[in-house]
């Protein structure tokens, strides 16, 4: 679920001088008023995030999900954090390097400073009745509405198997599982996610409709960060190997980002629009440095490409220091970082095995 993303303590690329913004949609209204709940009484909320094991973390993920992770749990709510080894096999024919990517994984969560004491950090596969749950959902949709889902249509375009599994389609509805068997109330997600999340509430208000009242409908809480763009000037993505790892030094850090894509024209500025690779380093910049994309842009000026990546390169690994630091720390005591997934396991089998006796129960299945 590398979906998970808000982060209400970053701020957005200014709009357009020349444009008005838009009016905002029901589900923006309804992200605002949760942002104003969670603050006034966090411990209502429960909220399940994730990420699939397939790679290294990378800055789009920082500034998009990981970052506001670690401010809900300081508000005061119960963070869930799913390491999702099983949708790995969605879009691969095999789950390579597991063990590997998971533990870097949970390398980064500590570093960014997830608190297991009030977090809880847990796999898939660790969790047999998170997964019973999926059959009863299955039941509640129609292959129909599976079909039609925009992730799963995109996600097949991209997948890497020769032809597409059972589990792409039952994806979302895997999804729904992550997010009920927690009684997650609240979803952090981007734009592009809503209809996996409609899904889950569809999941919810009919197994609550068919069997009785047994789950929450999980409203989402929507990223306001926009866009960053990996060093070829496609979206960051691990898969695509054009991503700024968390965990790259600074010397690889630099060369990455020396190899960025970029325009001719010497006059920097910010223009999400018309100049997407130059824009994305300025708002990079301006996101580590907590300014204004503009701002930082004006500041370069005339100095080209080669100032702009000087100064991006700067602002990265300035900010990432610490995280570096204190993921050192944590890899120099692998004991404690399993731990910390052990752990994470027993309270998440402890929930999972509650609600999915509170099913059993309500559809009659329990004795």
């Amino acid at each position: 679920m590398n979906t998970v993303a808000t982060t209400a303590d970053t701020a957005p690329g200014p709009a357009s001088p020349t444009a008005p913004d838009p009016a905002p949609t029901a589900a923006e209204r309804r992200s605002a008023e949760l942002e104003r709940l969670l603050a006034r009484d966090p411990g209502r909320f429960r909220v399940l995030t994730g990420d699939r094991p397939t790679g290294l973390l990378h800055l789009g993920h920082y500034f998009g999900t990981l970052r506001n992770r670690v401010r809900l749990q300081d508000l005061g709510v119960d963070v869930f954090v799913l390491i999702a080894d099983y949708q790995v096999l969605t879009d691969r024919d095999t789950a390579d390097r597991l063990p590997e990517h998971t533990e870097g994984l949970l390398l980064d969560y500590l570093a960014l400073g997830i608190d297991p004491a009030r977090s809880t950090v847990f796999n898939h596969s660790a969790v047999p009745a998170l997964n019973q749950l999926l059959v009863p959902f299955l039941s509640l949709v129609s292959v129909a509405e599976l079909g039609r889902n925009p992730t799963v249509k995109d996600e097949i375009s991209h997948a890497r198997q020769a032809a597409v599994s059972g589990l792409m389609y039952t994806y979302p509805v895997h999804q729904a599982a992550d997010i009920l068997f927690c009684k997650g109330n609240v979803v952090p997600v981007g734009q592009d996610q809503l209809p996996h999340l409609e899904l889950t509430r569809t999941v919810a208000r009919r197994f609550n409709e068919r069997y009785g009242p047994t789950f929450p409908e999980p409203d989402a809480l929507l990223s306001d960060v926009p866009l960053l763009l990996g060093a070829d000037g496609a979206k960051m993505s691990k898969s695509r190997a054009n991503s700024l790892p968390l965990s790259a030094t600074a010397d690889e850090t630099a060369r990455l980002i020396k190899g960025a894509t970029t325009d001719a024209d010497r006059h920097i500025t910010y223009d999400p629009e018309l100049r997407p690779g130059v824009s994305s380093l300025v708002l990079l910049a301006a996101l580590c440095q907590g300014r204004d994309p503009h701002e930082v842009a004006a500041e370069i000026g005339h100095g080209g490409a080669a100032a702009l990546k000087r100064t991006v390169t700067d602002a990265v690994n300035g900010h990432l220091e610490p995280l570096r630091a204190r993921r050192a720390e944590y890899a120099a005591d692998l004991a404690y970082v399993r731990s910390v997934l052990r752990d994470g396991n027993e309270r998440a089998i402890a929930v999972a095995e509650t609600t999915l006796g509170e099913v059993r129960e309500a559809m009659g299945t329990f004795r």
